[in-house]
């Protein structure tokens, strides 16, 4: 969902807000004692809607990329994810440096693009007192002298915090809706675009931050006996490599980044659910674990994932015009030919309803795959999507599109260690009975919760600003909402 549709918290609610953590007892969160480490979360933001529409559209003629596995929500929002830093809940300073980028490029002129931007390791940074400001490495193209310039951590943006007081959280926190403008670094990356002091999408955020936990040495590792001369050896052998079943392994697939855009966007205004296993990856999706072969001598594999990605949208009074289900994807390379599989049921926007079993969805070239580490690893394999894929997605693509590219691993050696996943941090809980829906005007202050470490929402009150998690029976205050797509 676009972050201008987001729920934002009225000013004249917070009495209400205070009078309700007095009702009921809620104190502040605990508190770490001393400075913790940012373990994780995702940092969601638009940028500024009309420089992507510009970039888009008929004069600039161009199109912007992904990079370092950052996804989009709702197709006008860029998410970045895996944070890390440091947060001090005694003074409130937090900073949190996210995985993930994105690049704008347009105006193509004798063979070379004279807009020229790209953004990534995006930064909060708020320090003691409330001051906060966005900062990322920056490369931009003059579009006068065509001179390329770099910058580290250039602040692109200041944001504004009055209100939020961040001191005492604990577990996972939350910002929604904080104004940014831009710097004169910003402005710079910009191409002069825009000046300093213009106003950029609102950003949100969550982090994890949590609890401190004691730490004790790790017993020495026992020596191992000793072989005696009476024990026997082991000796090599020649023997040639033999068919090898496995029982772990992860598929990464984000199905398609315009697909996923349009089922979340204005249009088909849906959502998608993970189900049996499935989890997010920010810019796919992870089915694990599998099972299955692999010969060595052949090449041959059988893997079969477990995990459900179940999309819906285009809600009509009759229900979802789409819904539409993938689960338990299976890979299989057979004669240098690798195939992509999936169980595929529900409706699609044409209005076809099926029921196909291991359809052969898309292909790929498997040439390359060889076993390392005790892994079968793939990364990034370029797809394309079947007759029968096609059809599985009601026609929305024509056979032979390129669909997002493929990675999985399969364990070998059960001691082998999958590829981790990006690091999104904990998704903010819901609410209670959270159903209001109140328009934020432009200059709507942000929204900031916290959660305990257990889940229990906390509130945290200091010097006339709050800290307070979701509470909808004030008169429709949400502060956190449900990710809902990626």
């Amino acid at each position: 969902m676009p972050l201008s549709r987001r729920l934002r918290r009225p000013a004249a609610a917070l009495p209400a807000v205070l009078a309700v953590l007095v009702a009921f007892g809620l104190s502040p969160g605990p508190a770490a004692a001393a400075e913790g480490r940012v373990s994780g979360g995702r940092l969601d933001w638009g940028i500024k809607q009309s420089f992507l529409t510009y970039v888009t559209g008929p004069v600039a003629k161009g199109s912007w990329a992904l990079t370092g596995g950052a996804a989009t929500v709702g197709g006008s929002t860029f998410r970045f994810h895996s944070a890390n830093g440091t947060y001090d809940p005694a003074s409130g300073a937090l900073t949190a440096a996210f995985s993930g980028g994105v690049r704008f490029t347009g105006h193509r002129e004798n063979g070379a693009d004279a807009l020229d931007l790209s953004l990534g390791r995006v930064t909060f940074r708020a320090v003691q007192g409330g001051a906060a400001g966005l900062y990322a490495d920056v490369s931009s193209k003059s579009r006068e002298t065509g001179q390329v310039s770099s910058a580290s951590q250039a602040k692109v943006a200041d944001l504004s915090l009055a209100g939020v007081d961040l001191r005492g959280a604990a577990g996972t926190l939350t910002l929604t809706g904080v104004p940014a403008t831009l710097t004169d670094a910003g402005a710079k990356a910009f191409g002069g675009f825009y000046t300093a002091g213009t106003a950029l999408d609102p950003v949100a955020l969550s982090v994890n931050l949590p609890a401190a936990q004691a730490t004790s040495a790790a017993p020495a590792p026992s020596a191992a006996p000793t072989p005696t001369a009476a024990e026997p050896t082991a000796q090599a052998t020649t023997q040639a490599p033999v068919r090898t079943e496995f029982a772990n392994g992860a598929l990464d697939w984000g199905v398609r980044r315009t697909f996923r855009d349009y089922v979340t966007g204005a249009i088909a205004q849906g959502r998608w659910e993970l189900g049996a296993g499935a989890a997010d990856g920010g810019a796919f999706y992870r089915w694990t674990p599998a099972k299955g072969t692999y010969d060595p001598a052949t090449g041959d594999l059988t893997a079969a994932f477990t995990g459900t990605v179940r999309f819906t949208g285009l809600r009509t009074g009759e229900g979802p015009g789409l819904d539409l289900t993938l689960a338990n994807p299976g890979v299989t390379v057979a004669g240098g030919r690798g195939r992509l599989l999936a169980d595929v049921s529900g409706r699609t926007p044409d209005g076809a309803v099926q029921q196909l079993t291991g359809a052969e969805l898309a292909v790929f070239d498997p040439a390359g795959l060889k076993p390392e580490g005790g892994l079968l690893k793939a990364a990034e394999l370029p797809l394309k999507l079947t007759e029968t894929g096609a059809k599985a997605f009601g026609g929305l693509y024509p056979a032979g599109t390129d669909m997002d590219p493929l990675s999985f691993a399969v364990a070998l050696d059960p001691a082998a260690a999958l590829p981790p996943l990006p690091e999104l941090g904990s998704a903010p809980a819901a609410a209670p009975s959270a159903t209001a829906s109140a328009s934020a005007s432009p200059g709507a202050a942000p929204v900031a919760s916290s959660s305990s470490s257990d889940g229990v929402p906390v509130a945290a009150v200091a010097g006339g600003a709050v800290l307070v998690a979701a509470l909808a029976a004030t008169g429709g205050v949400l502060l956190r909402r449900r990710r809902r797509a990626a």
